[in-house]
């Protein structure tokens, strides 16, 4: 069966929430004629009537308010959806980026980028993994290369990901990682395996503690709980106040940093843009000789 067009459910819609097909023509500026005729259709359409008409008044059936359980809240959310749609300024500019670097690293800057970019605003939206710019509605996203994006996704560059284990204690561990507790994330299962390799360090004899996100394990590393493996760009504030410290320093893992579009970046003045050049510019900054994009 095809579902009839969306115009005759307004039709409905309207008659349902007023009782008469007239008081729906003058609600969708119509004539009464329009309105009996569409709904007539829609019945026709769905095999069964919707309406008793009673001396030129309507009433819903049992049919009528089965259907109309279902219009009301999808109009309803129809309506939502406009407005919000609507009510979005051209000054806004909604930017996912994984939860931890999120919290860790964009947050903490956010407020020199409303000091130099006054006229955006900006709205953060915490996510990994792939993104439906179509469905969420978003602008750009920040993400590490650890998944395979749409060849019709626009991806600048913007640094690689520099990792190394960092704990509380001050002094590196003897016998290097041995014996010692490693925080491992359940969203990035391979980081210390893949740190182990590219430093030519063994993990093997060293117990293991596990949680469900990469900012829970520096968390925990902080309280002396262990050693957790961490983006260079997420502990640096902690590595220069003392509450971290990095006893083998960081080396770049092979994943990279990408911001994505689903347009292709514009004009200096584009809002994309203007973000996209104060990202560069303080992950630059903060990187400094390990820096590479």
């Amino acid at each position: 069966m095809q579902i009839p067009h969306l115009a005759a459910f307004r039709f409905f819609e309207a008659a349902a929430q007023t009782g008469s097909f007239v008081k729906a023509a003058e609600q969708l500026h119509v004539t009464h004629g329009a309105v009996s005729r569409q709904i007539r259709q829609l019945e026709e359409a769905l095999g069964v009537e919707l309406f008793d008409r009673r001396n030129r008044a309507v009433f819903l059936n049992a049919a009528g308010r089965t259907l109309h359980a279902v219009t009301s809240s999808m109009f309803e959310q129809l309506e939502d959806v406009v407005r919000r749609l609507e009510s979005r300024r051209d000054d806004m500019l909604v930017v996912s980026c994984e939860p931890t670097l999120a919290m860790k690293w964009l947050i903490p800057r956010l407020s020199a980028f409303h000091q130099t970019q006054p006229d955006i605003n900006l709205h953060l939206m915490a996510a990994g993994g792939p993104i439906d710019f179509a469905r969420t509605g978003v602008d750009l996203a920040l993400r590490r290369n650890d998944f395979q994006w749409s060849s019709e996704v626009y991806a600048e560059k913007i640094c690689d990901e520099w990792m190394g284990p960092v704990s509380r204690a001050r002094h590196t561990p003897k016998g290097g990682l041995k014996n010692t507790t490693l925080l491992h994330s359940s969203s990035r299962p391979k980081a210390w395996a893949t740190w182990s390799r590219n430093a030519g360090m063994s993990i093997d004899r060293s117990a293991r503690v596990d949680y469900e996100h990469f900012y829970l394990c520096m968390q925990a590393a902080m309280s002396g709980l262990g050693i957790a493996l961490a983006s260079f760009l997420m502990v640096q504030d902690e590595l220069k106040n003392g509450q971290l410290h990095a006893p083998y320093g960081f080396i770049h893992d092979g994943s990279s940093y990408f911001l994505l579009s689903p347009e292709p970046f514009g004009k200096p003045e584009d809002k994309r843009e203007r973000f996209r050049q104060w990202l560069v510019t303080e992950v630059s900054s903060c990187l400094g000789p390990h820096h590479d994009a």
